[in-house]
């Protein structure tokens, strides 16, 4: 079959309201999260050095602020930010009910 299909809620989250799709969408090249979140929800900073991930961040609903090496974007719903690899970035929000898109791939 040339697709697979998932419904995101229907994975086990990894941490509070992240849920990675990886494996349920029996990805190779691509990570996909979606995060649900409340405000004060923090994310830990990270880079993605070692494997060469780039990342692409979209809000879908409520405020998130992406801070990217040290640099603070804040963002609204339908706002798109793509991070290098060896960038650090840490993600908060700033809003009850915000919902993100994340997408990383070599």
């Amino acid at each position: 079959m040339g697709y697979d299909t998932t419904t995101y809620d229907d994975v086990e989250p990894r941490a509070p309201g992240m849920y990675f799709l990886r494996d349920a969408l029996d990805c190779e090249r691509l990570g996909v999260t979606v995060v649900e979140a409340d405000d004060g929800w923090d994310g830990l900073e990270h880079d993605h050095a070692e494997d060469g991930h780039e990342e692409v961040y979209v809000l879908i609903h409520g405020e998130a602020t992406l801070t990217v090496d040290g640099d603070p974007v804040d963002l609204g719903p339908g706002d798109a930010v793509r991070v290098d690899a060896d960038s650090t970035r840490d993600l908060s929000f700033s809003a009850d009910g915000s919902k993100m898109i994340i997408a990383g791939a070599p």
